[in-house]
C-alpha cells in the first residue's frame, strides 16, 4: 500500500485522448530540461553551498560539513517540467500570473500536462515565481521553448520539414503597458517621482510644489480638452519652471547624501531632465518615465497612426503557419535590416532538425537588403518582373502572416507587454509565439485525430465491401463454410 492509494490518478479521470493530454505526452520535456539546467545551477562554494567547519565536543576539536542532514541552500527547487509548463499554458491560454496559479489548481488538464499524477487542489506555485523564473530563463531559455514546439510540431507529422524552408516575415509593434504620453502628464509624473524620492532619501527641500503641480495638471487637460492651446502652452511653460527648480534644488542638496543614494536619486534625476529639456521635433524623447525603451513607432494605420513600444520581429512557414521565429528589436530601425538577424534565429531554432530557411516572403519594406542573406532568396512584390508564375503565386500568401499577428496580439499577450525592461519586451514577444505555437499544436491534433477516424472509417468500409464481392464469389457447399469464412 502507497501513500496515494486512496487517491484517484489524473489519467483515470480525464479523456487520455484531449489534444492537451496527448500534446503532454509528445513534448520532449526531459530534453528540455536539461537544456535549461545549466541557467538553474547553483554555484559552487558560495554562501549556501555546504562547507567543512570545525565542532568542538567533550572529544576535542572535530571537521564536520555543514547542511549534511538539512540543506544550507534553503528550500528545493520546483519542478523543472511544471514551470516550463506554467510558461506554456499562461500564453496559450492568455491568462495572468495570478489567474493561470488559480486555474491549475482547478483544471485536471493543466495539471495532467505538467506531470502531476494526482489531483492538487493548491496551487502549483505563488505568482511571483513565475516572474523570477521568467528572468533566470532569459531570452535564450524561452527561445529553447519556442523551439521545442517546433520540433513537436515535426514529431506529431503536423508538418513536414520542407515546408519549414520557406518563411514569411514581417514586423509589428509591441506595445508597453504605459499610458498615452503627454507633455503635461509626463511633467507632473517626473515632478512627483523626484520629490517622493528626495524626501525618502531624508532631504529636505525648499518647495515641493505638490499643490501647484496638481492644479497645473488639471487645468492643462480642460485647457487641451477645450482646444484653448495658448492656455495650455502657458501652463506647460509654468510646469517645465517648478520641475526645474526642484531638480536644481534637489542636485545641490544631494551632495550631503551617500554614493550609493546619490546614485539611485541620479538615475530618476537624469530622466525629469530628460523630460523637462525634450522638444516637439527631438529624436530618441522619453516616452514615459518608468519604461525609457518605449519608442515612439509609426506604421502606417490610419486607426492608430502611433504605437509606443518595441518593433517585434515575426517569421512563420509559408503554408502551415507555424511560427518558426520572433525576436524584438530597440531602436525602431528599418524593416530591412532586421531581416538578417531574424533568420538567423530562426536558424539557430531549427538546428536541431537541420533545417534552415531557403526562401523567404516579405513585404516591400525589406527590399535592398539581398545582399545580408547570402544564399537565402528574398520574394517580394518589387521584383515581380523577374519571378517566375510559381513564385509569383506562392507571393500571394503572403499576407497570410497577418492574422497572425492579429492572434498574438488578442490571444497570446503581445498587444501589451506588462513586463519590466528591454529584456521583458524580448521575453514576451517569444513568450507570445510560444502561446501561439500551442494552440497551433493543440488544433493540428484534433485535426489529425479527424483523419485517422476518417481513414479507419474508409478502410473499414474497403474491407467489408471486399468481403462482401469475395462472399457473391465464393459458394460454399454448406452452411460450415460460410461459417468458417465469418
Amino acid at each position: 500500500m502507497t501513500i496515494d492509494f486512496y487517491r484517484a490518478r489524473l489519467d483515470q479521470m480525464i479523456d487520455l485522448d484531449h489534444p492537451l493530454a496527448v500534446l503532454g505526452r509528445q513534448i520532449a520535456w526531459v530534453a528540455l530540461a536539461a537544456s535549461l539546467a545549466p541557467l538553474f545551477a547553483r554555484p559552487s562554494g558560495g554562501a549556501k553551498s555546504n562547507k567543512a567547519i570545525v565542532g568542538a565536543d567533550l572529544f576535542g576539536d572535530e571537521w564536520v560539513l555543514a547542511g549534511v542532514d538539512r540543506s544550507g541552500a534553503g528550500r528545493p527547487r520546483l519542478s523543472m517540467r511544471r514551470m516550463l509548463a506554467l510558461c506554456y499554458l499562461k500564453h496559450a491560454y492568455n491568462l495572468s500570473d495570478e489567474a493561470l496559479v488559480e486555474q491549475w489548481s482547478q483544471n485536471v488538464y493543466y495539471q495532467y500536462f505538467s506531470g502531476n499524477e494526482y489531483f492538487e487542489a493548491k496551487p502549483p506555485c505563488d505568482p511571483t515565481q513565475l516572474g523570477r523564473f521568467r528572468r533566470i530563463l532569459g531570452e535564450a531559455g524561452v527561445e529553447e521553448l519556442l523551439a521545442k514546439t517546433i520540433e513537436t510540431a515535426v514529431k506529431v507529422k503536423a508538418i513536414g520539414h520542407q515546408e519549414l524552408q520557406s518563411v514569411i516575415v514581417d514586423s509589428t509593434v509591441q506595445e508597453k503597458a504605459i499610458a498615452h504620453p503627454n507633455d503635461s502628464r509626463l511633467l507632473e509624473l517626473a515632478r512627483r517621482k523626484v520629490a517622493r524620492l528626495a524626501k525618502q532619501a531624508g532631504l529636505v527641500l525648499r518647495q515641493t510644489y505638490d499643490k501647484e503641480g496638481f492644479a497645473l495638471r488639471r487645468r492643462a487637460g480642460g485647457y487641451a480638452h477645450a482646444r484653448q492651446f495658448k492656455r495650455l502652452h502657458k501652463v506647460l511653460g509654468r510646469q517645465h519652471t517648478i520641475l526645474g527648480k526642484l531638480l536644481r534644488d534637489i542636485e545641490r542638496k544631494a551632495q550631503s547624501l551617500p554614493t550609493c543614494a546619490q546614485e539611485r536619486l541620479q538615475v530618476w534625476i537624469q530622466r525629469a531632465w530628460r523630460i523637462a529639456n525634450q522638444k516637439r521635433n527631438d529624436k530618441n524623447k522619453l516616452y514615459a518615465l518608468h519604461a525609457p525603451e518605449a519608442e515612439c513607432i509609426s506604421k502606417g494605420k490610419s486607426r492608430n497612426p502611433y504605437e509606443f513600444g518595441v518593433k517585434v520581429s515575426l517569421a512563420v512557414t509559408h503554408q502551415k503557419g507555424l511560427i518558426v521565429g520572433a525576436r524584438s528589436f530597440a531602436g525602431n530601425p528599418y524593416d530591412g535590416h532586421t531581416l538578417a538577424n531574424q533568420l538567423e534565429q530562426t536558424g539557430i531554432l531549427m538546428q536541431n532538425l537541420q533545417i534552415s530557411p531557403k526562401t523567404v516572403y516579405t513585404d516591400l519594406g525589406y527590399r535592398g537588403v539581398d545582399h545580408e542573406l547570402g544564399a537565402v532568396n528574398l520574394i517580394h512584390r518589387g521584383k515581380a518582373k523577374t519571378l517566375t508564375h510559381q513564385q509569383r503565386q506562392a507571393l500571394k500568401r503572403r499576407q497570410a502572416i497577418e492574422p497572425t499577428i492579429g492572434h498574438l496580439k488578442a490571444d497570446h499577450r503581445m498587444n501589451r507587454n506588462y513586463l519590466a525592461g528591454s529584456e521583458g519586451d524580448a521575453l514576451n514577444a517569444v513568450l507570445a509565439a510560444v502561446g501561439f505555437n500551442i494552440r497551433w499544436l493543440l488544433r493540428a491534433l484534433v485535426r489529425l485525430k479527424r483523419a485517422k477516424f476518417f481513414l479507419r472509417l474508409f478502410l473499414w468500409a474497403v474491407l467489408r465491401k471486399m468481403r462482401q464481392q469475395l462472399e457473391s464469389f465464393i459458394q460454399p457447399s454448406g452452411g460450415l463454410g460460410v461459417l468458417m469464412w465469418r
